[in-house]
């Protein structure tokens, strides 16, 4: 409830002084003749319609994360009697001894069979598609967006129509 107004009456004070004055001294007054004008009506030219998506190519993310492992090491080299592989398994043996790295050549073994243990730091490589660039075509023209996420066939485009204003020096 707006607080109770003091009629002001000064003829010494101009006009404008005077309605100050009353302002002041009204803050209730003051307060409702505050009005805001409404926002100016805004026409938007705009619409929805669908476009043919001719590819989605995701983004990846790649992250790295290293855990450690424990690994246990025979104290003697084991190593596998040739004569207990014939025919193929032999070759394919060979073909996986040629192949393997050398940190890979000593056998591992169980940690209850007494060998040397130790941590052993894993890296591991995980990829995650965080996006996806997007190519599609509108009414005969191609255009590319990154979008969060696989549109499929057909995506929703906006289109909005907006006059072009020329300066009057260039008319």
């Amino acid at each position: 409830m707006p607080a109770p107004c003091r009629r002001i009456r000064s003829p010494r004070l101009p006009r404008p002084a005077w309605l100050l004055a009353a302002v002041c001294a009204c803050p209730g007054l003051a307060m409702a003749q505050q009005v805001v004008p409404p926002p100016p009506m805004q026409i938007e030219n705009a619409r929805v319609e669908y476009a043919q998506v001719l590819r989605a190519e995701p983004v990846y993310q790649t992250l790295r994360a290293t855990s450690m492992v424990e690994r246990c090491e025979a104290t003697t080299p084991v190593a596998a009697p040739e004569e207990q592989r014939r025919g193929f398994a032999r070759v394919v043996g060979a073909v996986k001894d040629v192949l393997r790295s050398e940190d890979e050549r000593v056998d591992e073994v169980d940690r209850s069979a007494g060998g040397n243990c130790r941590m052993v730091p894993i890296e591991r490589e995980f990829r995650r598609p965080i996006a996806y660039d997007v190519d599609y075509v509108h009414k005969g023209v191609k255009y590319r967006s990154r979008l969060p996420y696989d549109p499929g066939n057909r995506m929703r485009v906006r289109v909005s129509v907006t006059p072009v204003i020329v300066p009057p020096e260039e008319r």
